[in-house]
């Protein structure tokens, strides 16, 4: 075994050495130490992550023109989708991440509509397997779960109009209480379900048991706590936003409302077991979902008892009206099944006194 790890991890520098030197060969002067740092910084090796010089470099390239920087997505995007190599896929993924954390304005918006195309399955992994070892196999399962998870924070970050935990959004986040609480409950609902979604995808996170210590593995999971911690900050402000509403809810906005924070509810516990950072922080958003769950809850309940009173009340005025018409049926009487009366239209006059 040790023999088929060390042969396949030579074979593994010796595609990184070809491609290298491949670029330099084909690759234009301005686009090569573009290519360069990418394949330096995606190379074959299943246990390192990324150099960050080498992300450091890629990232540069948003600090130019468009041009520059639609090229480096481009490159980033053609090396992901045409491996076939599980560390490959997973290191072109990380720096994905960076560009959404760390990355210039020009290079998130480059990102953000790549394709043009836009839908469902952006980073077109959901069939990704890499079955040359038991290792990449496994590595595998985190290459599709970690791509559908980036989709879910490409798509929540256009929900909320800006780029959840990138460093470069401070300013749009020291204006989110503001923002918030002018959203329109639509709206709100939208963007509490969106990070509803997220936070879902976390709670689905492929168990590691076979890839302890592994390099690449950890770097995923560091920074996806870090996204959990901003997911959890912007859900607590929108819940917080619904509990000072919750008066002036629609029974139709209630109801979704309620599913939203049901959902959240249901993957609680796969979430406290995944990630232990800030419990204090996570368990006070627990202890508000709950809270909110219960009045929206009984917010509910007082619909249908309303519902069911003014149905009540409908019925009663109803029968009050039927009787009136009743009492003057020995003056008028109508040809109508409805009062329940007598067949034929006839008057009877009203003998005068």
């Amino acid at each position: 075994m040790k023999l088929t790890i060390n042969l396949r991890d030579l074979i593994g520098i010796i595609k990184d050495k070809a491609s290298q030197s491949k670029a330099a060969v084909i690759r234009k002067p301005k686009t090569f130490s573009l290519h360069l740092a990418l394949l330096r910084a995606t190379t074959h090796d299943p246990f390192t992550p990324p150099n960050s010089k080498h992300i450091t470099t890629v990232l540069s390239y948003g600090h130019s023109s468009r041009a520059t920087a639609a090229s480096a997505i481009e490159a980033l995007m053609d090396r992901l989708q045409s491996t076939h190599d599980s560390s490959v896929a997973v290191k072109c993924l990380i720096i994905v991440h960076h560009i959404i954390k760390h990355g210039s304005f020009i290079l998130q918006d480059q990102l953000s509509v790549y394709p043009s195309t836009g839908g469902r399955n952006y980073l077109k992994l959901s069939s990704f397997r890499d079955n040359t070892t038991p290792l990449t196999w496994e590595l595998s399962s985190w290459v599709r779960w970690y791509a559908r998870y980036l989709e879910h924070l490409l798509s929540t970050s256009r929900v909320l109009g800006f780029f959840l935990c990138s460093t470069s959004g401070t300013a749009e986040k020291d204006k989110e209480e503001e923002k918030v609480s002018a959203l329109t409950n639509s709206d709100l609902l939208k963007e509490i379900d969106s990070l509803s979604n997220l936070i879902e995808e976390i709670s689905k996170r492929p168990d590691s048991l076979h890839l302890k210590d592994n390099g690449l593995v950890d770097q995923i999971i560091s920074l996806v706590d870090e996204d959990y911690l901003s997911s959890i900050n912007e859900t607590a402000a929108r819940v917080d936003e619904f509990d000072q509403r919750l008066s002036c809810l629609s029974f139709g906005d209630s109801v979704e409302l309620g599913c939203v924070l049901k959902r959240l509810e249901a993957c609680k516990d796969k979430v406290l077991a995944i990630s232990t950072r800030k419990k204090a922080l996570v368990e006070s958003l627990w202890c508000l979902i709950s809270e909110m769950k219960e009045k929206v809850g009984n917010g509910k309940q007082a619909y249908r008892e309303e519902g069911r009173l003014l149905l009540t009340m409908g019925r009663n005025e109803s029968a009050r009206f039927t009787d009136r018409v009743l009492s003057y049926g020995n003056s008028v009487k109508f040809s109508s099944a409805r009062f329940g009366l007598n067949n034929g239209f006839a008057l009877s006059i009203v003998e005068s006194v």
